[in-house]
């Protein structure tokens, strides 16, 4: 009888993706230098761990695994996320702006109604130099780029596909394009109490800042690089298109992979490329752009989607994997709300997205194609869906590793001077206390 390799794969299997987890809590916090020149090494030492006993025990097969999270899942991801940073780090927003709480607010909430068309990454990457440049001046700014992260990195990609990878996922298993629109009720029941807890917190610390000498006075606010807004609708326009277009596929190194998506990262590149080319270094040097945030998290994501396998693994095992009781706990919409987020809040929120699609679709239309399973879960079934969208969506902002652009904002705020939590400290003084009675009111409006 052939068995998945979800259903073969021991729990302690996934020991090296907490080992990379560990150590990118810990050793910032300890060997802050010494991480800083070492993490590709870390990254790669945890990478090996794992993949050497898993090629030794599982041979092809796991040589297969391991092509396939990097040539279906890693090298898009990254391709994206460079694009991106490229064509973002290419608009400068020149002139005096002014880190008040009212100038700070409205820029998260700009941010936040971006996030859902032009993703969380390219909303992240376009408005974190501003906040960080607003805010130059001030003392106590963590907490602005903390919120940020909350906002703009992960709430505020819940209204379309486009918005946070789950989404568009579920966009490509047939849930229709803009029922993501339902998230509208849960999404603005977090979005303004987070708002308003911002508010009232940044007005309570700049009323302790010692004022600048200049304030009231200032350049006008202008925009260079407004090409490179060309190259961002091309971003986008090449991920919808991607799951729209159906041209075949072929295989390379034993593994399918689309034309479509293929297609896309190659124009993806060309985005990037032209940016590049056609934006003056004066532009992005006062842009404060530079390699470092793509690389730290190009190094340590790496390292994460090769030991990561295991858990991913099991979780698609379902019922017949090492996760069984945690998977059969998912009976009501609240319980699919929690665990999807809990698991999107480490693991990576799509394929936790889909697992748990699966499961409600198994669990109530089994045996339908996929097209009618989704159809009659949204007509009977809603808030299952919607449990399911929201969790991943709204708990990638519980970490720093929850969802990208949480890492690429921490990075380059770090490469602005800003002195940003630990892994750990992120989730203590700001995430658990901030978001977790928050995510209860959703479940009590919307999961009871």
């Amino acid at each position: 009888m052939h068995h998945s390799l979800g259903e073969t794969l021991p729990l302690w299997s996934a020991l090296p993706f907490l080992g990379i987890l560990l150590s990118i809590a810990l050793f910032p916090l300890f060997a802050p230098r010494w991480w800083h020149h070492r993490f590709p090494q870390v990254s790669a030492f945890w990478a090996v761990v794992f993949a050497l006993p898993f090629v030794w025990v599982y041979r092809g097969q796991a040589l297969h695994e391991i092509l396939h999270i990097y040539l279906i899942d890693y090298i898009p991801f990254i391709i994206l996320l460079w694009a991106l940073f490229v064509v973002a780090g290419g608009i400068l927003v020149r002139g005096t702006l002014r880190g008040t709480p009212q100038l700070n607010t409205l820029m998260l909430l700009i941010g936040t109604a971006l996030a859902s068309w032009m993703g969380t990454t390219g909303a992240s990457m376009i408005m974190i130099r501003p906040v960080l440049r607003a805010n130059d001046w001030r003392r106590r700014k963590v907490h602005v780029i903390i919120f940020f992260i909350f906002l703009v990195s992960n709430i505020g990609g819940s209204l379309t596909p486009l918005g946070d990878p789950p989404l568009f996922l579920g966009f490509l298993h047939t849930v229709p394009f803009f029922w993501t629109l339902h998230l509208l009720s849960p999404m603005l029941v977090v979005a303004l109490p987070l708002l308003a807890i911002f508010f009232v917190m940044d007005l309570f610390y700049y009323r302790r800042e010692e004022k600048p000498a200049a304030e009231g006075k200032g350049e006008r606010l202008r925009i260079e690089g407004l090409h490179n807004l060309i190259f961002l609708a091309g971003v986008v326009g090449a991920v919808l298109a991607s799951g729209m277009w159906r041209a075949g596929t072929f295989y390379f190194l034993g593994t399918e992979l689309r034309v479509e998506f293929v297609a896309r990262d190659v124009f993806l590149l060309l985005m990037g490329f032209l940016s590049l080319k056609t934006t003056r270094e004066e532009t992005h040097r006062d842009n404060g752009f530079s390699w470092f945030p793509i690389k730290e998290v190009g190094f340590l994501f790496a390292g994460i989607f090769m030991t990561i396998i295991p858990m991913l693994a099991i979780l698609k095992a379902g019922e017949h994997g090492a996760l069984r009781g945690l998977v059969a706990l998912a009976k009501h919409p609240a319980q699919y709300f929690w665990i999807t987020g809990g698991l999107s809040s480490f693991l990576d929120n799509a394929p936790t997205y889909l697992t748990f699609l699966n499961t409600a679709l198994g669990a109530y239309f089994p045996g339908l194609p996929e097209p009618e399973a989704v159809a009659g879960l949204i007509r009977e079934r809603e808030s299952y869906l919607l449990a399911i969208s929201t969790g991943a969506v709204f708990m990638g902002a519980n970490t720093y590793i929850g969802n990208a652009p949480n890492f690429m904002v921490r990075s380059i705020a770090e490469e602005a001077g800003v002195a940003m939590p630990s892994f750990f400290g992120y989730m203590v003084r700001y995430s658990l206390p901030v978001l977790l009675p928050i995510f209860v009111l959703v479940t009590v409006f919307f999961f009871r």
